[in-house]
């Protein structure tokens, strides 16, 4: 079955590559995509290999709180596809630094651009891999690391060079209904093997790990990160990279772009039942007294679940699932990663370079990438766990990005000269942070170190909770673009007034709006999926 599937994604990828002709075409699918494309890769590129298996590990070792980065997932869409997606959709922009760009200046279009192509390769495509393999290597032990990063890399590179983002958006779309089938199987399948009886379990668990709300001094999940941390890096997440607006960027509308996005939104409210509870459940079936290797090694609980539960024959859609997020993971950072230097640097300053070499080099590029991730996957190894890795990355380098894209779209006196200040002052004190980090000076929290914590102080981590330093540097990044912009020249308002929020723009749509169906307004349906999402939260508060 994963044999068939990987000559399906290959075959796919060259028969879009015949159909892709421009820029556009290759980068952006033509602006073409449809919302159920959009949406299907959205949660596709999102659910990972890393966050299939990553979800279960953290419900089983700490409750369902991670399922807070779920919730607020939906809620960050509908802020994006509220006030920010019109403006990336009416400049059409082919990149995220394309629109700092055209809202501040050419020096924030270079600073973010050669930022999120570090970020896209060494935390987003090079933890793909590194989870994949780590799958692989429980399926078969007898394949080292290095080999199963390289195939995978190889195998995700071949269909996203020759076919660009279509391939990537028609592939992703498989690959989440895989994803979708095969831990809803787990799921139900661990949840029987428990007794089938959510009270039962309820009388087993500890009441706080079935709650998502958690104590300030929880050294997981504290509740004031909700507010701070992960609203901020689920922004960024969403809403400023490359890989995952690239698909909303494609959108044959706006339209389309936001049902695509509130689509996406949807699939991931569900989350909690295919993908955290497994790990409540993997509690009951493998207590830490009689299996300490799960204990100790918490990653392995929904390999280890899928072995023990599933019948033969559905080993192979499992395994299938698998391959599945970590292509979908890995087609998307390398062919937005390849997008940004062709269209931010190439295409920038060489601008008459004509359409099928601009192809070629996103081409080369990619191949580039491809190879960098798989030289680089294997060093995460290193990190205490995946998750750490890329928490941790995300809370020193966004809080900066997320501070130019919140000000220069609401605030219409931020200058580029501000935003630069922004970035730089931002990421200068995450260095800090980073290097007092690496010597041990570490900042401690009221309560005792859990042994997560220690292992962070052993890996050179700071112990302040990722989900307040998050805040911490966006403050100092807001803090520098207003002072710099308020003590240098206005920026032009003729170009800032097009790209700037305010209650007019709402006034202004209603024309648009009043020729649709009331259920295919944006707004109500906005207003339905907050609706969703509170119930959600409640049941699990």
């Amino acid at each position: 079955m994963v044999l068939i599937y990987v000559i399906f994604i290959v075959v796919m990828g060259f028969y879009f590559a015949r159909r892709t002709e421009t820029t556009a075409d290759y980068f952006l699918a033509g602006r073409s995509l449809t919302w159920w494309l959009i949406g299907f890769s959205l949660f596709a590129s999102n659910v990972s290999s890393s966050t299939l298996v990553g979800l279960s590990s953290a419900a089983f070792s700490s409750g369902v709180s991670v399922y807070n980065y779920e919730w607020m997932a939906a809620l960050v869409l509908v802020v994006f596809l509220v006030f920010f997606l019109p403006f990336y959709l009416k400049t059409r922009v082919f990149t995220m630094p394309e629109f700092l760009e055209r809202r501040f200046d050419e020096r924030s279009r270079y600073y973010f651009s050669a930022l999120l192509v570090i970020m896209n390769i060494v935390i987003d495509t090079a933890a793909a891999l590194y989870a994949g393999a780590l799958v692989i290597q429980i399926i078969y032990p007898q394949i080292p690391m290095w080999q199963s990063v390289v195939a995978l890399g190889i195998l995700a590179g071949i269909y996203t060079i020759a076919g660009g983002l279509k391939a990537v958006v028609y592939t992703d779309a498989v690959q989440a209904v895989l994803l979708i089938v095969g831990a809803s199987l787990v799921a139900w399948l661990s949840f029987n093997a428990v007794g089938g009886s959510w009270e039962a379990i309820k009388a087993v668990i500890p009441a706080d790990d079935l709650s998502i709300i958690r104590p300030a001094s929880d050294p997981v999940m504290p509740w004031p990160g909700l507010i701070t941390g992960v609203f901020l890096l689920g922004f960024y997440f969403w809403g400023t990279n490359q890989f995952m607006v690239q698909r909303t960027l494609g959108a044959k509308d706006l339209n389309h772009g936001r049902w695509g996005a509130l689509f996406a939104g949807l699939l991931k409210l569900p989350i909690i039942f295919i993908m955290v509870l497994p790990g409540i459940f993997g509690r009951l079936l493998y207590p830490a007294a009689t299996h300490p290797v799960l204990a100790d090694n918490p990653d392995l609980i929904f390999p280890t679940m899928m072995f023990d539960l599933l019948p033969v024959g559905l080993r192979g859609l499992i395994i299938t699932a698998l391959v599945a997020a970590i292509m979908s993971s890995v087609d998307s950072t390398l062919n937005s990663a390849s997008t940004l230097v062709t269209m931010d640097f190439i295409k920038k300053l060489r601008p008459d370079t004509p359409n099928h070499a601009l192809v070629i080099v996103g081409r080369i590029v990619t191949f580039a990438f491809m190879a960098l991730a798989i030289l680089w996957a294997p060093q995460i190894i290193k990190f205490p766990n995946i998750w750490t890795y890329l928490q941790q990355m995300l809370s020193y380098l966004a809080p900066p990005i997320v501070a130019c894209f919140f000000l220069g779209v609401f605030w219409k006196r931020a200058n580029g000269n501000g935003a630069l200040a922004a970035l730089i002052a931002g990421h200068v004190a995450a260095a800090i942070f980073f290097i007092l980090a690496l010597k041990d000076i570490i900042i401690v929290q009221t309560h005792a170190l859990s042994p997560d914590q220690l292992d962070l102080v052993a890996a050179g981590v700071p112990v302040i909770h990722f989900l307040y330093l998050a805040p911490v540097l966006l403050a100092i990044s807001i803090i520098a673009l207003v002072i710099v912009s308020l003590s240098t020249e206005k920026p032009d308002e003729e170009v800032v007034r097009t790209l700037i929020w305010s209650p007019a723009v709402f006034r202004e749509e209603r024309a648009a709006l009043a020729g649709l169906k009331w259920y295919q307004n944006y707004r109500y349906q906005s207003a339905a999926m907050i609706v969703v999402i509170a119930i959600f939260v409640v049941t699990w508060w």
